[in-house]
This record gives structure tokens, sequence and C-alpha cells, in this order.
């Protein structure tokens, strides 16, 4: 058995049983990989692939149970490559984040900064996208990190962390009757058309809920993945924008004003997540703590060797979480 059979075994595999695609994935020839599976299959024993004259057909179950074995096997050679990585050179290599664009513009450009003066070796790749691909692509290997508010939770596979929390802004033009008001409600707010953030992005949910609990349904006349967007809409007059705190500031957006939304809303928590088998180099044990400092390479550790979500929960009971 050959490590060079495993790759091309998990490559067909992961082509939908296209030899040819795995072929150029692998940058090989065709029949190679089909000599050396078959080779594989003839020393182990079994058939690995059903096949419908010279095209592979489908899985059969012992090779599903050996595919799954192949996975963890190479996923532990990465490993090793890593660790000895980790030793020869330590402050070079990469470190992919995917992220929404309020993460990206706002909050993540001092933690990056700080990370360059650290790390000026290791290459830094920024993905942005909504939080379901942000997190699809953490759990696929495609990235390390996946930072973003909504959707993470349901990718079981990531380790899980929770960073800091955050409300929101009401922003409108200064002068606007609501600046007026000395205490928001949400039926006033309610009774101007609103600007906010498509749904699934920066805690939309938790907002429609708190309008609907009222038994009210605002007019969104408008909504967008960007804050920046919203606040370019706000400022023509379509209506009133409703944003994360943080993409709020005083001394850029000069012409519009803001108003606390904390009593509105409940605080949202963005979470930073990766796969329980990436290897973690002082690197991004460090990126770690630069995004949130009460994540130590102690409390990271302690989360990765957690055997469920109810443990890690209770790991992170106590912390106090910075509010942006």
């Amino acid at each position: 058995m050959k490590l060079q059979q495993l790759k091309f075994l998990l490559a067909v595999a992961q082509s939908d049983l296209n030899i040819t695609a795995a072929a150029e994935r692998l940058f090989t020839s065709q029949p190679g990989i089909s000599k050396q599976i078959r080779l594989l299959e003839e020393e182990l024993g079994v058939r690995i692939f059903e096949r419908s004259g010279r095209q592979l057909s489908s899985i059969t179950p012992a090779g599903k149970a050996i595919i799954g074995r192949v996975e963890k096997v190479l996923d532990d050679v990465d490993a090793i490559r890593d660790a000895a990585r980790q030793f020869s050179s330590p402050d070079n290599g990469s470190l992919s984040i995917a992220t929404t664009h309020t993460q990206a513009r706002y909050v993540l450009p001092p933690v990056i900064k700080a990370f360059r003066s650290l790390y000026p070796g290791v290459q830094l790749q920024m993905h942005q996208g909504n939080p379901v691909q942000i997190s699809e692509m953490a759990a696929s290997g495609a990235v390390d990190f996946a930072i973003a508010t909504e959707a993470t939770a349901d990718f079981g596979n990531l380790v899980m962390m929770p960073c800091y929390y955050w409300n929101r802004a009401i922003i409108t033009p200064c002068g606007h009757p609501l600046q007026k008001m000395k205490s928001l409600t949400l039926e006033s707010l309610a009774e101007y058309p609103i600007v906010t953030y498509v749904f699934g992005f920066t805690g939309r949910a938790q907002l429609d809920r708190e309008f609907k609990k009222r038994g009210l349904a605002p007019q969104m006349v408008l909504t967008a993945t960007d804050a920046d967007v919203i606040k370019t809409y706000v400022k023509l007059g379509l209506g009133v924008g409703i944003v994360a705190r943080m993409a709020f500031d005083e001394e850029i957006d000069t012409t519009l004003c803001a108003l606390d939304a904390s009593n509105l809303f409940p605080h949202s928590i963005t979470r930073l997540g990766f796969r329980p088998s990436l290897f973690l180099y002082n690197y991004h044990y460090e990126f770690i703590r630069l995004f949130a400092r009460h994540l130590t390479r102690e409390t990271v550790d302690a989360a990765v060797a957690a055997t469920s979500e109810q443990e890690r929960d209770l790991l992170f009971k106590d912390l106090k979480l910075t509010e942006l």
C-alpha cells in the first residue's frame, strides 16, 4: 500500500468518481490513477468501486469504510508535515480567513496590522462571503478560520469560540425626528422605512424576531450585505438604517447621527471557528489572541480537546467577552 494510491483513491471519491477530473486535480494521468486503484483493490482483496464498463458507477460498502480511514490517514500525514514545519520554519507559512464585510472592514484591520508586525513572513488570505459560505469554507479546509455571527452553529464539525458581543445602532440624517425622542421604541422605529442587512447577515435574524414579538411588520425598503451601502442609502433619505454599532464612525459618517439600540435588541456574539484537525502553529494562536484576548493558547487547546458542544459551552461559560 502506497501513500500515492491513497491520494488517488481520495481524489476520485471527491471528484464524483470522475477519474479524468481526479487526474486533472492531481496533475497526473487517468490511466495511472486507474492502474493504482486496481492494484490497491488487489492488495486489499476487496472492490472499492463498482464499475459499469470502464466507468466507476458507485462506491462499495467496503470502499466507504476504507475511504473514511484514508481521509484520517492523509490528515495525519499533513499533521506530521505541519509538526515538522513548526520547528523548521516557525515564523513562515500562510493563514487564510473567511469572514463577512463587517468583520473585514470594521474589526479586523487593527488585528491584521498587529499580526503582520509580529509575523511578516506569514502570507495572509482573506475571503468574504455570507455566514453559511464562510462556515462551509472552514469545514471543508478551504480556509483556516471562519469568523461570523450567524450560521456557524450549524456546522457541528467546527470548534466554535465566542470572541466578542455587540449590538446595533439606528442611523439617520442628523435632525431626523427619531433623534429628538427621549426614549426610542420599536414602535416608533417601525413607523419609518428601514434600510438594513439581508437575512443571514450580521444578526438580522434577531432583529426580525424582536419586531415580530411586538406584532410589528416594518417596511424594509432596502437590504444589503454591506454597512457602507446601508449608510449610503440612509444619506439619500431612503429610510432609517439599522447597522452593527461598530460600523458607525462619528469622524467619518459626519452627515449621519446614531442612536444606541441596545435597549431594543438582544446582543449578538461573533465567533471564530476552525476544524478540530487543523494543526495550529504559533502564529494561529497569536492571531486568535489578537482577535479575542480571552482566548489564550490553553483555552483554545481545551476547546479542541472538548468532546461535545456542551463541554465547550461550559468552558466558555465564565469568560468575560469584550463589547464592540
